[in-house]
C-alpha cells in the first residue's frame, strides 16, 4: 500500500488527523468520504483540496466516496457561518448534484472495473426515510447535548453578539452527519471521513456515534483552510468564486486565476493541487527561485489544474488567448474564440457600441475611429497612426486608413478590436443587429 498519510503529509494538506488513522490506511484496503453540500450546481476551486485528497486517496488504491449532502443541504452546516442560510428544495438540489457529478469524473475514477473505483452517494437518500421520532430515538440518545455544545461552530454562534443564536435545525447538523457516518460504515464499511479543518466536530461526532451504537473504531482526518500569502481568502477573486464550471468562470479566467497567483502562493499551490511528485516539484521550485520572472511554477501549476479540470484542448486554447494581449495573437485565433472568453480577455478593455446599419452600409476606418467612436481624436490622427503601422484591425496590420469595414469584419457576429500600439486595446460592439 502506498502511505496516503505521508503524500498528504509532505504535501502540506493535513490538519488533524486522529491517532491509528495511519496505521489503518498501511494495513487494509479502506474507505473514505468526504461530503460536499450541493448548494450551487458546480463545484469552485475551494472544494479542490478536498476532491484532490478523494484523487490521492484513489491512488493510493483505496476506495474514496463522495457524499452529496441533499439531506444536509436542506438544514445548512453551522460550521464557519456567521448567520443561517437559505434552504433548497429537494429538485434544485438534485440539479446540482447531476452537475457537481460530471465535475468530480474529471478527477476520480467512477466507471471502471477498479475494485476501487469511486462511489456517489446522496444523503437524502437513507435520511428522508427517517420520522422524527425514530431519529431522535435511534441516533439523538446516544450523544450529549453537553458533548454538542462543547463544539466550537455551536459555542461560536450561541456566544456571538449578533443575537441571532442557533435555530435547533442548524443545532442538529452534527447528528445528520455524523448519521452519515453512521450508515456508510454499515453499508460500505467507511471507517474514515475527511474533510476541511472547520468540519473536525462534526467529522468526530460521527466517530462517536459509530463507537456508542456499533462498538466500532471510526477514523477523522482534515485539510487546513486554505489562504494565500497576503492573507486574502482563497478561490474568491473580485468578481466572486472561481468555478469550474464553463459557464460560471471561463477556461481563460480559471486558467489566469491559476497563472497570476503570488510566488509563495505557487510553491504552496503545486504540492495541493497537483498530482506532481515530490522531486519533480523541488525541480521546478529550484528553477523558479534561480530565475523568477520566468513565472515557472504559476505555468506549470496553471497547466496541470487547467488540464485535469478542464482538458489539454481547453488548455491550449486558454494559452492562446492570453497570448493575444501580448502581441502574439491572430485573426484565425480571435475567430475561433467564444464569446465569453474573447470578453474575458478583453475584460476593461475600453469599449463603444455603435448601430450595425452603419457596417450594414460600409464605413471607413478613419470614420469608424475618429468620428462613430473615439478611438482616434481625428481622422488625421488615425492617418498618422495608420501610416506609421501603428493601427491593427482584429490583429492584422491596418495599410489603409479609408478602407470599408463591413459586417463581415465582425468577430462572434459583434465585435471589432482595434489596437493602438502595444498595449492599447478598443473593443466596438454593434448594437441593434
Amino acid at each position: 500500500m502506498m502511505n496516503f498519510v505521508e503524500e498528504l503529509r509532505w504535501r502540506g494538506m493535513i490538519h488533524d488527523i486522529m491517532p491509528g488513522t495511519e496505521e489503518l490506511l498501511l494495513k487494509e484496503k479502506s474507505s473514505a468520504y468526504v461530503g460536499f453540500d450541493p448548494t450551487a450546481d458546480s463545484l469552485h476551486i475551494g472544494h479542490l483540496v478536498q476532491v484532490m485528497m478523494l484523487r490521492h486517496f484513489q491512488n493510493a488504491g483505496h476506495t474514496p466516496i463522495v457524499l452529496i449532502g441533499g439531506a444536509t443541504g436542506m438544514i445548512g452546516d453551522p460550521s464557519g457561518k456567521s448567520e443561517e442560510r437559505n434552504l433548497l428544495s429537494e429538485e434544485t438540489l438534485r440539479l446540482n448534484q447531476e452537475g457537481m457529478k460530471r465535475q468530480f469524473e474529471k478527477f476520480l475514477d467512477f466507471n471502471s472495473s477498479a475494485p476501487n473505483r469511486a462511489i456517489m452517494v446522496n444523503n437524502y437518500d437513507w435520511m428522508k426515510e427517517y420520522s422524527f421520532l425514530e431519529f431522535i430515538r435511534e441516533i439523538g440518545k446516544h450523544i450529549t447535548v453537553n458533548y454538542m455544545m462543547a463544539k466550537d461552530s455551536v459555542r461560536k454562534r450561541i456566544d456571538s453578539d449578533t443575537g441571532q443564536g442557533m435555530s435547533f435545525t442548524e443545532f442538529s447538523y452534527q447528528l445528520v452527519q455524523g448519521t452519515d457516518f453512521l450508515f456508510l460504515f454499515d453499508r460500505h464499511g467507511c471507517r474514515l471521513q475527511m474533510g476541511g479543518s472547520d468540519q473536525w466536530g462534526n467529522i468526530v461526532t460521527g466517530t462517536e456515534l459509530i463507537r456508542r451504537k456499533r462498538g466500532g473504531e471510526a477514523y477523522a482526518m482534515t485539510c487546513p483552510l486554505i489562504t494565500k500569502s497576503d492573507g486574502q481568502k482563497f478561490g474568491k477573486t473580485e468578481t466572486g468564486n472561481v468555478w469550474l464550471d464553463t459557464s460560471k468562470t471561463t477556461v481563460y479566467q480559471f486558467y489566469q486565476f491559476w497563472l497570476n497567483v503570488a510566488d509563495d502562493d505557487a510553491e504552496k499551490f503545486i504540492k495541493i493541487f497537483t498530482m506532481l511528485d515530490r522531486q519533480e516539484i523541488d525541480d521546478l521550485v529550484t528553477r523558479h527561485r534561480a530565475e523568477p520572472h520566468l513565472r515557472i511554477l504559476q505555468k506549470r501549476l496553471a497547466e496541470e489544474v487547467t488540464v485535469m479540470a478542464h482538458s489539454r484542448e481547453d488548455y491550449d486554447a486558454a494559452v492562446e488567448a492570453s497570448q493575444i494581449l501580448f502581441g502574439k495573437g491572430t485573426t484565425d485565433q480571435l475567430r475561433k474564440m467564444d464569446e465569453a472568453t474573447f470578453l474575458s480577455v478583453f475584460e476593461g478593455v475600453p469599449m463603444f457600441d455603435v448601430p450595425v446599419a452603419i457596417l450594414e452600409q460600409g464605413v471607413s476606418f478613419s470614420d469608424l475611429c475618429s468620428v462613430h467612436t473615439k478611438i482616434a481624436e481625428s481622422k488625421g490622427e488615425l492617418r498618422r497612426l495608420v501610416q506609421g503601422g501603428g493601427v491593427s484591425l482584429n490583429k492584422e496590420k491596418a495599410e489603409n486608413a479609408d478602407m470599408m469595414i463591413t459586417a463581415d469584419k465582425l468577430l462572434n457576429n459583434k465585435y471589432l478590436l482595434i489596437q493602438k500600439g502595444k498595449r492599447s486595446y478598443f473593443l466596438v460592439r454593434v448594437t441593434g443587429a
